[in-house]
């Protein structure tokens, strides 16, 4: 139990309304949904925009995709210090803060004449987005009673789930009947009114605690998510073994391991009592949402060339063809509180592993070039309902693990494990569907001109556009790369099969048994947050 207790105010001052009502706590989830769509909306909306950005600058694919990751990467390697900022200075002005800070460079970026200005814009933005992201989710936990909060996280954790697919699906819609630089209006918008409802309706809280800020901290886990992050992102395109991927993996793991033992010998007045992870809430909630959202996000890596490339759908009917999963895992979140308190957290995060395994293993079984969209529709479905049950007990476990006082760090270390997921799964299912349409392609080459089929071994896309320069050809080799192309879905999603049956079996032996809060929220709640 950790002694960092907050330092007690002397006379908290009390609420104009008490308690808030029914209405008040609505208005609060409305807010921080509203806010966090923005957030996670960015971070894949501008994928659709990438041909746009390269054919109007005459960019690299390099420099295009520094636009497109950066976001990403500062979102990430600022979350857990501001986060913990957050619970120190105030949760309503760092989440409005983050706001006018994330619309203002959302504004820049829509105007942004040249790559150099857009990559400033997106630094920027991913730093307003980890000002908000953590807020976001330490408001519920310190606002909303007990009884009504697991539903307020099955609200967002659906909405941190589900809104990047209809955050891209909107995106896409923009670039299909305006002009690319419109996707920034959606996360400005959403944004504004966030900001507006957050001022007329979001409570602050704030913590004191006895000790300094953990500076050393914050910046061993920033330089260490950098790392981590960067390797993540930009191996599979410099290579596995180059300098800068190298250099980027030995200082991320010399800052995380540096970072532990700074945290261990802080102990008590750490940013992140890293001792927590013992506990099995917080090792299990974190470990199943760091697979459960690789596991997404190598799917959608393979969904968007399978019916772009193998079904011949435009970006805006792809991007629709996956709203179902996100729509059904929204759904589920809702419900997934229901289900914890009927059966455990423990059973309901196992259900949900269980049915997101199911929906692999039907993506594997049943997909094929003829059976298109319906062949692959069963597995999506299941998977975005396993998703849903999954996701909601397991934020509720790692909020519940750490104190009240420490509430920002807890949402922080919530989003970063989503994040470390989501490229975890990019790179490493991405890497196994490339090898597998590699292996399976080489065998369909027979005939095809050298030059040809050298290009058609660099991945699906590439053999359909070198296709037509084949001659008679052309139509063997568009089918053989998309045979091959499911040939290498299927190894992927089995590999996630296995992956999810080993977290299925820790989760039944040794997930969380229930959502209860860290000792020193019970002991110290009515003290420990300064309510406004």
């Amino acid at each position: 139990m950790s002694s960092d207790q907050p330092t007690p105010a002397a006379e908290a001052p009390p609420s104009r309304t008490g308690t808030p009502d029914a209405r008040q706590l609505r208005a609060v989830l409305t807010a921080v949904s509203v806010a966090l769509m923005a957030v996670v909306a960015s971070v894949s909306g501008l994928n659709v925009a990438q041909t746009h950005m390269a054919v109007e600058w005459g960019a690299s694919q390099t420099t295009v995709l520094w636009i497109v990751n950066v976001y990403t990467l500062a979102l990430a390697a600022l979350l857990l210090p501001l986060g913990a900022v957050g619970d120190r200075l105030g949760r309503k002005p760092v989440l409005i803060a983050g706001l006018v800070l994330f619309g203002t460079a959302g504004v820049v970026a829509a105007f942004a004449p040249s790559p150099a200005v857009m990559i400033g814009a997106r630094v920027a933005a991913g730093t307003g987005a980890a000002m908000i992201m953590p807020i976001t989710l330490a408001v519920i936990t310190s606002t909303f009673p007990e009884k009504e909060r697991g539903r307020a996280i099955g609200v967002w954790t659906g909405v941190a789930g589900g809104g990047g697919i209809l955050g891209m699906f909107l995106s896409a819609l923009l670039v299909d009947v305006a002009d690319w630089r419109w996707l920034f209006a959606l996360p400005v918008a959403l944004a504004a009114a966030a900001l507006v409802a957050t001022v007329r309706s979001v409570p602050d809280s704030r913590e004191r605690p006895a000790s300094s800020f953990d500076t050393a901290g914050a910046l061993l886990s920033t330089v260490a998510v950098v790392g981590l992050i960067f390797v993540l992102q930009e191996g599979p395109e410099r290579g596995w073994t180059a300098p800068a991927t190298l250099t980027g993996l030995v200082a991320g793991l010399a800052a995380a391991v540096a970072f532990v033992a700074w945290e261990l010998r802080r102990r008590d007045a750490s940013l992140l009592d890293v001792r927590l992870f013992r506990e099995r809430g917080l090792a299990g909630g974190s470990l199943t949402l760091l697979v459960v959202f690789g596991v997404q996000a190598g799917v959608a890596v393979v969904l968007f060339p399978f019916f772009q490339a193998v079904l011949g759908w435009s970006g805006l009917l792809s991007t629709a063809a996956m709203m179902p999963m996100a729509v059904t895992m929204m759904a589920t979140s809702g419900l997934a509180p229901r289900a914890a308190a009927a059966i455990g957290a423990r059973a309901t995060m196992t259900a949900g592993i269980a049915l997101s395994a199911l929906g692999l293993a039907l993506m594997a079984l049943f997909v094929s070039v003829d059976g298109g969209y319906l062949s692959v529709l069963p597995g999506t479905l299941a998977m975005g309902a396993g998703m849903g049950l999954s996701m909601t007990p397991s934020t509720e476990a790692i909020t519940a693990s750490l104190p009240r006082d420490r509430q920002g760090v807890a949402s922080a270390l919530n989003d970063i494990t989503r994040e470390f997921g989501t490229a975890l799964g990019v790179a490493l299912l991405g890497a196994l569907v490339a090898g597998g349409y590699r292996a399976a392609v080489d065998d369909r080459l027979d005939g095809v001109p050298r030059e040809a089929a050298d290009t058609a071994r660099e991945g699906i896309a590439n053999a359909v556009e070198v296709a037509p320069s084949t001659g008679g050809h052309a139509q063997d080799l568009v089918r053989a790369a998309q045979e091959s192309f499911v040939e290498g879905w299927q190894r992927a999603m089995w590999a996630g099969v296995a992956v999810m049956a080993v977290l299925l079996v820790h989760i039944a032996l040794r997930g969380p048994e229930g959502a209860h809060r860290a000792a020193t929220d019970e002991e110290g709640a009515a003290e420990a947050a300064v309510v406004r």
